[in-house]
Formats: C-alpha cells, structure tokens, sequence
C-alpha cells in the first residue's frame, strides 16, 4: 500500500500521460433527438437494436461512464492515501439484444461489456514523488426498452419506434458494494425517487409512464445516493456529468457520508452531494459510480464498481 498526500503539483507531470491515453478511449456520438436508422435493416431484432443504438437518451451514457482520463473532482478527502483524480477509460467488447414481441408491442434488453482500466492520480508524503495506479476491470450495464409498432412493411426499418427506455444498470460482477436507491431533487422542486432501474421507465414520446427530465443551465441538482456495503469504511462514490457527444465539458463530483447504519448483509449508507448543470442543450446523463473506499486508496485492490446512469435533457 503506498501512503499519499494531495499535491497541486501532481497533476503537472501525469496530465500528458493522461490526455496521451484519453485518445484511445471510445465515444459514441450523440444526437440532440432520438433518430431512426440510417440504412435498411432485415429483422426486427436488428431494427430495434439500430434504434437504440442511435437513440441520444441511450448514448448519452457512453460520454460520461468513459471518462477519458483521470479527472479531478470537487469534495473533501480526509485519509493517509488521498487520490488526486480518478477516471476511467472504457471500452465496448460485446454486446446482446434480446426482445419478445406482445402484439404490436416489443420488450427488449440492451446489455453491454466493457472492458476498462481505472486510472488513480495520487502524491507519496514520504518520496514526493508522483504516482498513476492502474486498475484493469470489465463491467457489464444492462437497460430495458419498450417498443411499439408503427408500420407492417416488409421493411422492418419502418415498423418500430422506441416508446420508452429504462435507466442503466451494472457494474462489475462483485457484490460487495450494491447502490439500492437513487433519489435526484430537481431545481424545480419535483423529485425523482429509483429504486430498480430496469424497472424505471422514461417517455420517449408522449403517454408513456414518466418523462425524460428538463432541467434548465446552470441548475444545481442534488443527488441522495443509497447503497448496500460489505465495508465499514467509506466509500468512494461520485457523479461524473456534463459530457457532450465528443467527451467534452465532462465534470465530477464526489459525494459525502450522510450516514451509515449496520445491517444484516454489512452496512447501509447514505451520500448526498449536488452537481451543477452546463448551458449547453441536450441529451445528458448522470452516471453514478460508487466503489469501496479501499479500490481508490490501495493500489492491490481490484476493482469493484455499481454504476447507475439518470439522463435528462437541458433545456
């Protein structure tokens, strides 16, 4: 384990690392609306997978869980190891579609592998010297999707159109940290409240259970994080939000112990932390990853990770 101190200086020499491997990283574009596909498709399955695939609610995820590079973050860190940045570069190695088709309305899951390495930025207080700690890790991020029939051409292209998406969930196969409950207070008083987002279903058109969050720029959100943990100490949990469909204006926020409470399976946790939102329009998405204090602060630990996404729209 190596001991760490919180240096300005540190980021100086490893922010040319960084940027040098935010290169390799994957970003999916994003549109400002949900589109059809571009080109003909010959099933169903692959029609609505296009679907989803180009859907700017959906691909919003993808600029804000690949974070590119170690990023800097805003909260207190009191500890003997103290972690400068953090981030993580992902990419997509698998993925798999499934559907089943009710009538003139078809239920899909939309499940993806990444495979990704956390970077950690860090200071020894003894040596003086800097430190990048790599952690590999695959993480899987699963969301459900609702699909009606809007035609019966022989051309499935022109059949379906994506009514309603679920919010993303994953994470690595560990259980040890679990988030249990997400609750966002919206600048506009109204609250949004998940407790199982395979089964949080968000609008993509009018009618259809709940609609898509419009927040006004430069908004404060505030964010209550509930989680299951195996761990007396505490966690590392943040919101990285605000990226666009080139990664850009990504921006982190760690979040504070409210509370803990000991339970059968370990313990239960409570954080709490607000995030302000850019003056850009458009699809985002707030992706909250909550990892075990010791992934962040001891270089052998392997990573565990709980990831949850929360799109909405800045208007």
């Amino acid at each position: 384990m190596k001991s760490m101190l919180i240096e300005q200086s540190v980021f100086l020499r490893e922010f040319a690392l960084l940027s040098l491997l935010s290169l390799f990283s994957l970003f999916i574009g994003c549109n400002n609306a949900p589109t059809a596909p571009k080109v003909g498709t010959s099933t169903d399955g692959a029609t609505m997978q296009k679907i989803a695939e180009s859907d700017s609610s959906i691909t919003s995820f993808d600029q804000n869980y690949n974070e590119g590079q170690a990023m800097s973050f805003m909260g207190k860190l009191t500890a003997q190891i103290s972690p400068i940045r953090v981030g993580q570069i992902v990419r997509v190695v698998n993925k798999s579609f499934t559907y089943n088709v009710v009538g003139d309305t078809s239920y899909a899951t939309f499940t993806r592998t990444f495979e990704g390495v956390l970077y950690i930025v860090a200071a020894s207080n003894y040596s003086g010297n800097d430190t990048v700690i790599s952690k590999p890790f695959t993480s899987t991020i699963a969301l459900n999707l609702i699909f009606t029939r809007v035609g019966k051409s022989n051309n499935p292209t022109f059949n379906w159109k994506l009514a309603a998406v679920s919010l993303p969930e994953g994470g690595t196969l560990s259980s040890n940290v679990a988030i249990q409950n997400v609750t966002v207070f919206l600048p506009t008083g109204d609250t949004l409240s998940v407790n199982s987002p395979l089964d949080y279903y968000i609008a993509r058109g009018g009618g259809w259970r709940r609609q898509l969050p419009e927040i006004k720029g430069n908004n404060k959100v505030t964010v209550q994080v509930t989680l299951n943990s195996a761990y007396s100490d505490t966690d590392f949990v943040t919101i990285t939000h605000g990226g666009d469909f080139s990664g850009l204006r990504r921006e982190k926020v760690k979040l504070d112990l409210v509370s803990s409470t000991p339970s059968v399976n370990g313990y239960i946790k409570v954080y709490e932390g607000t995030y302000l939102t850019h003056k850009w329009h458009g699809y985002h998405q707030a992706i909250i990853n909550a990892f075990p204090k010791q992934v962040i602060y001891d270089d052998s630990s392997p990573v565990e990770i709980s990831t949850w996404g929360i799109p909405y729209f800045i208007k």
